[in-house]
C-alpha cells in the first residue's frame, strides 16, 4: 500500500521532469523497480517483492481511482449489466 508515514513520504524525490507519456511512465516505473534490485540483490524473493508492489499498486490505482471513475459513467451513460447482476 501507498499509506507510509508523512515523514518517509517526504524523503522521496519523484523527479524534475515531465511524464508526458506511456513510454515515461514505463521507464519511470522500470527504474524506481531497478534501483530497488540493485540495494537488495536479486533473488526470487526480491523479484516477487517487486512484481507484487507493482500489481498492489496496479489494484489500489483500480480501486481509487478507476472505479469510481466508471460508476460515474454509469451514471452519466447507463448501465451495460442488466439489474440482475
Amino acid at each position: 500500500m501507498p499509506y507510509i508515514k508523512k515523514e518517509t513520504r517526504d524523503s522521496f524525490e519523484i523527479g524534475t521532469g515531465k511524464i508526458d507519456s506511456p513510454g515515461d511512465l514505463n521507464y519511470i516505473l522500470t527504474r524506481v523497480c531497478l534501483e530497488y534490485i540493485d540495494n537488495k540483490g536479486t533473488n526470487y524473493q526480491i523479484y516477487n517483492d517487486v512484481i507484487g508492489a507493482l500489481e498492489c499498486c496496479k489494484l489500489e490505482m483500480y480501486r481509487r481511482a478507476v472505479s469510481p471513475y466508471e460508476d460515474q459513467k454509469i451514471q452519466i451513460n447507463g448501465d451495460v449489466y442488466p439489474q440482475s447482476i
